[in-house]
């Protein structure tokens, strides 16, 4: 068994207020969530208007189709305009071993 974790750093440009950053994150997740076999949560920075980072999981047995599973998330992170990517992490867990970058 393999836990492959993205951590992703996001800017929200222009947003005015906590409650405008929600609503695209909001946007992002559910579109994460409806495209592939992931959870979803944002982890950090919650309380600044134009910050935010989030967290994807994903279990397999297959490395090769984590990595190509959040690459194409990661790809799709911005394509809207509502949200900028500005860096990412991936990280791959194999319970009872060490973690991999």
């Amino acid at each position: 068994m393999l836990v492959a974790v993205l951590t992703a750093d996001l800017l929200f440009p222009g947003a005015g207020s906590l409650k405008d950053k929600r609503r695209r994150l909001v946007g992002l997740t559910a579109r994460i969530r409806s495209s592939f076999p992931v959870s979803v949560a944002e982890v950090a920075r919650q309380e600044l208007w134009q910050r935010g980072t989030i967290g994807v999981a994903l279990v397999t047995t297959d490395a090769q189709l984590a990595q190509s599973v959040l690459d194409k998330i990661t790809d799709g992170i911005g394509r809207d305009g509502e949200v900028e990517l500005l860096d990412r992490r991936i990280e791959f867990f194999h319970p009872g071993g060490e973690w991999e970058e």
